[in-house]
């Protein structure tokens, strides 16, 4: 399976903002972003040009698709589904992106990054509607209950996450179970969506 196995605090550098890949670690003075925020490379220190309006577009693309842990590919194919659909282009792109299934598991607090929560789905740890789900991609629907596993609901980490991290959930889930569980209630809304991404430059940059 392709992923990404380099440092993820390069990323951050790279697009010169706090993508939060590594959860607590971003909120502290230990972030590199906090000592280095220059781009990574021999020539970081140097790269301040006015950017170019393709790089603009790409550079949002690129945080986009940081963020939520998608491949190139992945991501474009995305965009061709958003595209065919009705509706605002963008808005339905960031829709998907959310509905993720290790999106849905971040949001609910029991991965301290979408890495950690992909972890999570991967293992087999998460149930969607009573059914296992190792699928980090799959797509929640309106309804749709998501919850931990009883031997996931021990886990230390899982515990420490649910009990240190100052992250509510969005409005589009609602939790039950003691936190344990969650149910969509509807597709977020792009109002709904709180990740700092300008779509349209992305919408820009795949139609040329």
């Amino acid at each position: 399976m392709a992923r990404y196995t380099g440092p993820v605090c390069r990323l951050c550098r790279r697009e010169k903002v706090k993508l939060f890949l590594k959860g607590p670690k971003c909120e502290t003075v230990r972030c590199p972003m906090e000592r280095r925020p220059s781009p990574p490379g021999e020539h970081g220190r140097d790269r301040l040009r006015q950017p170019s309006e393709y790089n603009t577009q790409l550079r949002e693309k690129q945080k986009a698709r940081r963020i939520y842990g998608v491949l190139e590919t992945q991501f474009r194919n995305m965009y061709e589904e958003a595209n065919r659909q009705s509706g605002v282009t963008g808005d339905n792109l960031l829709r998907m992106l959310e509905s993720r299934l290790d999106n849905v598991v971040f949001r609910a607090g029991w991965g301290a990054s979408r890495s950690q929560a992909r972890q999570l789905v991967r293992h087999g740890h998460v149930r969607v509607s009573g059914k296992r789900v190792t699928i980090p991609s799959y797509r929640v629907r309106q309804s749709d209950q998501v919850e931990l596993s009883e031997k996931a609901r021990e886990f230390i980490v899982v515990r420490h996450n649910l009990d240190t991290i100052d992250r509510r959930p969005p409005a589009w889930l609602e939790v039950e179970d003691g936190g344990s569980a969650v149910r969509v209630l509807s597709l977020p809304l792009r109002e709904q969506i709180d990740t700092q991404v300008r779509e349209q430059l992305i919408v820009e940059l795949y139609s040329k």
